[in-house]
């Protein structure tokens, strides 16, 4: 009798954590739920990727990571109540925060999922750091997606609040099971610690070295279905947690040590002859002009929202920018030149400071790099010229008016300095307002110091924007990223009609280059062909040439510096193209989430190598043709590996290290 009673108090005891198991059930059952239909969606992709069974039983895994971290908060803080927890008024305050918390915990988890299928169709992955960096503009967020995702805005919000009250009922309606009647203190000190070490087994998720993490996950070639087999809110919150670690984000690479990744970033052909005199500052070098001028010309560089080579006909896109194209004809024609990211920051980041890309964010928007950090504006500053940058937006986005007020730009001109614009839309004004600007501060400029200039435009950006009339439309409806592209190829065409005509023409380089494409997606680990971009360098004195040669954003600054007539001491690592007789790199990086890749020239083709997290290589051949790419068996070059991820780990260790930078003498 005594024992039958014991067990009954056992089980009654135990009745404390059906909230617990319940709760475990249904998170399990709605993630998974929510990533069939998302993999239903995707059902292709999917498919040709991974077996189903694998992908489902991979994802309940992942899952039961993120169940482990929302239980094991109610049971960190069960431990100590369990000493009282026998009596009946602290079960009830144990019913009531349990309740409290799994609503959080169900509004959370709901607000991801039903979040992630237009943040997929945006950016071709689950919600990650973008996600919350954005929520620091709301006003350019909230209109993005009251014009752009009305429909998907209010349906996830009232999905949110329904889901949430039904949970509620629910939980209320099942409350009374989980009313035990007799508690044995001891027990509870027994089980608590059990459930805990569970908990925290099922949060590792496996025994080896290492705990599992987003990487543990990447069994395809495919990113997109990678993350899918994760949960949008542990996408996140790795991003979160990431976030401590942005200082040395590409070190996960490789082992090389800080000397030996220097010494492989040096030997690079177009570095080997070169003294690099500054100890502190590694990559600081001096690089002769190629062009020799009395007087060093005008730097303008336009960077082009979102306008991939998938718009450009010549290179493979949409014909969609017949004023480029026309244009292509008078300067230097890039064919093969690639973005190093998938966002502007990353694109302002390569451009104006040449600077590699890294899996953090981008040093537009870290700390350690609002000030003493390098950019053509620093540069150019030192060497008397006027620097201004002009945005049709509100420059503070994306922390750009610190970055470039602390790097170099004395004067930022945004949306609050037109006058009666033409046009306005979420993102400021129309392209045709941002270059009337820049073609009145050009005119008007002191001819006593060159001037450099960096304008944005913002027309190409969702909800696409534009003012009516401007352009014979590509398609129906109006708000489509094609029609967007024609009107900024429209508005750049403009421009160039009216600068031509100018005084300021023949002392004024320009270089008209992408900051990245529009929405970059693919099977691939690194879908190379969406990080091909249109670069264009005209203006002054330049003869019409075309580089076939495989080219990247980091290449631009110094090969403008030079053509420009200037000299100087500069940290960046790219290759000054219009240099005689010394051979193209014919190589492009570009980091893709976790992945880095680099692609390089050889023999046979272009060769794609890329380097994950979890230290592991790969090799493809790159078809531009196809826009494909076929694996290589065997084991890479271990010379070429070292040069590879020398490339990739070297920003950290330049931010880390506060040393991309020139000194002043």
């Amino acid at each position: 009798m005594r024992a039958a009673t014991s067990n009954n108090t056992l089980w009654q005891t135990l009745a404390l954590f059906k909230p617990v198991a319940y709760f475990a059930g249904a998170t399990l059952a709605l993630l998974t739920c929510c990533r069939l239909l998302l993999a239903g969606l995707y059902a292709e992709r999917v498919d040709s990727a991974i077996n189903w069974l694998d992908f489902i039983v991979l994802g309940v895994r992942a899952d039961l990571i993120q169940v482990g971290y929302f239980t094991l908060i109610p049971l960190l803080v069960l431990s100590p109540l369990s000493v009282v927890l026998h009596k009946s008024i602290a079960q009830r305050w144990w019913r009531r925060l349990w309740t409290a918390w799994f609503l959080i915990c169900a509004l959370v988890l709901w607000f991801m999922e039903i979040s992630t299928p237009a943040f997929l169709a945006q950016y071709d992955t689950r919600p990650n750091r973008l996600f919350f960096e954005y929520l620091a503009y709301p006003k350019e967020v909230l209109s993005t997606l009251i014009h752009g995702f009305t429909g998907w805005l209010f349906t996830g919000i009232a999905s949110t609040l329904v889901f949430v009250y039904l949970s509620y009922r629910w939980y209320k309606k099942s409350e009374h099971n989980f009313q035990p009647r007799a508690i044995k203190r001891r027990y509870l000190i027994a089980v608590i610690p059990v459930l805990i070490v569970t908990t925290l087994f099922g949060i590792r998720s496996t025994l080896a070295h290492r705990p599992a993490n987003p990487a543990f996950f990447a069994v395809t070639s495919d990113a997109m279905v990678n993350s899918l087999i994760l949960n949008s809110t542990y996408t996140l919150e790795y991003a979160l947690y990431n976030l401590k670690h942005e200082a040395q984000a590409n070190r996960v690479y490789g082992k090389l040590t800080d000397d030996e990744i220097i010494n492989e970033v040096r030997k690079v052909p177009y570095l080997a002859n070169l003294e690099f005199p500054f100890a502190e500052y590694p990559t600081v070098h001096y690089q002769p002009a190629s062009a020799k001028r009395k007087v060093p010309l005008n730097i303008v560089v336009i960077l082009e929202e979102s306008l991939g080579a998938t718009f450009v006909e010549s290179l493979g896109g949409k014909p969609l920018t017949p004023n480029l194209e026309r244009l292509k004809k008078q300067g230097w024609w890039f064919e093969n030149l690639y973005a190093t990211g998938t966002r502007s920051v990353r694109g302002i980041e390569a451009v104006i400071s040449g600077f590699l890309p890294t899996r953090a964010r981008s040093t537009v928007k870290l700390s350690g790099s609002q000030r003493q950090f390098f950019t053509l504006a620093d540069a150019l500053s030192r060497k008397g010229y006027n620097t201004e940058f002009i945005y049709g937006g509100q420059a503070h986005f994306d922390n750009m008016a610190s970055f470039f007020v602390g790097n170099g730009f004395q004067s930022v001109i945004d949306q609050d300095d037109y006058e009666s614009p033409q046009f306005a839309g979420s993102w400021g004004v129309s392209d045709q307002d941002l270059l009337n600007k820049l073609h009145q501060r050009l005119s008007q400029a002191d001819n006593s110091a060159p001037q450099f200039t960096l304008a944005f435009t913002s027309s190409n950006h969702e909800p696409f924007e534009f003012p009516d009339g401007e352009i014979t439309l590509a398609e129906q409806p109006k708000q489509t990223v094609n029609n967007a592209v024609k009107y900024a190829d429209h508005a750049l065409g403009e421009f160039f009609e009216k600068a031509q005509k100018s005084d300021y023409w023949q002392n004024t380089l320009f270089l008209v280059v992408a900051d990245h494409d529009t929405r970059v997606y693919g099977d691939e680990l690194v879908p190379v062909s969406k990080f091909h971009i249109p670069g264009l360098i005209l203006g002054s004195d330049i003869k019409p040439r075309t580089i076939s040669a495989i080219s990247s954003q980091i290449d631009l600054a110094p090969t403008l510096l030079s053509l420009a007539g200037i000299s100087a001491y500069l940290p960046m690592v790219g290759q000054d193209l219009s240099q005689p007789d010394v051979q193209p790199a014919n190589r492009a990086m570009m980091q893709f989430g976790d992945n880095y890749g680099w692609l390089e020239q050889h023999i046979n083709g272009p060769r794609l190598t890329v380097l994950h997290v979890d230290k592991s290589v790969k090799q493809f051949r790159y078809q531009s043709s196809s826009q494909s790419l076929a694996p290589i068996e065997g084991k890479p070059q271990p010379e070429h590996i070292r040069k590879v991820q020398a490339f990739a780990m070297l920003p950290s260790i330049l931010y880390q290290q506060r040393a991309y930078f020139v000194p002043r003498q």
